[in-house]
């Protein structure tokens, strides 16, 4: 028998161990200020599978003192060659709470807010979208992708785009006035099948870990977000890019928002 669902969002949190961050605190021009900016933070991430998994582990890791999870459905046998958060004996039961429970397990002291919901079936996602300091989108297909890019311009939200496919990962970083993900993905892929493409868990978890790190960056002052940047990598013979994206005027979410206006949140 599957473990019984949670509710469509719950909470938790507590105190975190102490020294759990002390080699990270450490790092040169990282320090307590940086973690505390972190413990105050709220990240949205949208997905915790394969991708989403892994960064919301590394987001908890890092001592993000809030974490909104949102993803609908139950966890499925082919879930778990990528989606480390999930556990053999929660197959038939939701995925995003099982999810809740492992990183609490793990981290204590984040807050984390679990929603089995879809994205497209949430009327409080702008509110959501509004309330974070950074969204991880990690859905898998582009109308949801789209419905959270429109959010965070609206709102003037961070975000941290992050995809795979087979060998290939797909970075995007949108800060207010940089190019959003509809300047650089016009129309999406039309061919795409959300749920036909094939994952190998190295690849999804390293782009996850990849995204973890720009939202981290992001809330802490840390090092440089990579706004405006495209990477595109393919781990089948190791080949990595970086785009320099561009701002598209006539941009149907953007279009209006003067480059390089607004401040990092």
């Amino acid at each position: 028998m599957a473990p019984t669902a949670l509710a469509p969002a719950q909470r938790s949190g507590g105190a975190s161990p102490p020294g759990r961050y002390d080699r990270q605190l450490d790092l040169p021009g990282f320090g307590p200020a940086a973690q505390e900016r972190l413990r105050g933070a709220t990240v949205l991430v949208a997905g915790v599978g394969g991708v989403g998994g892994a960064a919301a582990t590394y987001l908890a890791a890092a001592g993000v003192g809030r974490l909104v999870l949102v993803h609908p459905g139950a966890l499925e046998e082919p879930d778990l060659n990528r989606q480390t958060l999930m556990r053999p004996e929660w197959i038939g039961g939701s995925r995003v709470a099982c999810a809740e429970q492992t990183l609490r397990a793990h981290h204590p002291g984040v807050e984390i807010v679990a929603i089995d919901r879809e994205l497209s079936q949430l009327p409080e996602l702008g509110r959501l979208v509004a309330g974070a300091d950074v969204v991880v989108d990690a859905r898998h297909n582009f109308p949801d992708r789209y419905l959270l890019n429109d959010a965070c311009v609206a709102t003037r939200t961070p975000a941290v785009v992050a995809a795979m496919n087979a060998t290939e990962g797909n970075l995007l970083v949108v800060q207010p006035g940089s190019p959003c993900l509809r300047c650089v993905f016009t129309e999406g892929d039309p061919s795409w099948q959300p749920l036909g493409f094939t994952v190998l868990g190295a690849v999804s978890g390293m782009v996850g870990c990849l995204a973890a790190t720009e939202a981290i960056k992001i809330i802490s002052g840390f090092g440089e977000p990579a706004a405006g940047r495209l990477l595109q990598f393919d781990l089948w013979d190791l080949d990595f890019r970086v785009l320099r994206a561009r701002r598209d005027p006539h941009c149907p979410s953007c279009g209006g928002q003067a480059p390089g206006s607004g401040e990092p949140r």
